[in-house]
């Protein structure tokens, strides 16, 4: 099981942390991801880490601007939301994808678990 906290409401420019607590699984055996979903759009990738932690990936529009980690001693994963923007606003979800290796998987569907989201709203 997987699940999210940390959403809330920011003003733009504003920061955020977002947590994934674990548990149920072997959670350094697990790629995790970050994706997003705005009202009446799709599913977007955010950020993904391997599992230990030594590879990451972001889509452009974040990047420089947040940063993924985990902390397997404690099974859970983290993504530092900084100069949020408006757009950033979205319900976020995040994913574990059982396996160690260090390769890119952005689409929803290469995931196994995910958690119920938590909403962040970027606003003034």
């Amino acid at each position: 099981q997987l699940s999210e906290s940390g959403g809330g409401l920011v003003q733009p420019g504003g920061s955020l942390r977002l947590s994934c607590a674990s548990s149920g699984v072997t959670f350094d055996s697990y790629t995790m991801g970050w994706f997003r979903q705005a009202p009446g759009k799709e599913r977007e990738f955010v950020a993904a880490i391997s599992w230990s932690g030594s590879t990451t990936y972001y889509v452009d529009s974040v990047k420089g601007r947040f940063t993924i980690s985990r902390d397997n001693a404690k099974n859970t994963a983290y993504l530092q939301m900084n100069s949020l923007k408006p757009e950033d606003s979205a319900v976020y979800y995040c994913a574990a994808r059982p396996g160690r290796g260090s390769s890119y998987y952005p689409s929803p569907t290469e995931y196994d678990y995910w958690g119920q989201g938590t909403q962040v709203t970027v606003s003034s």
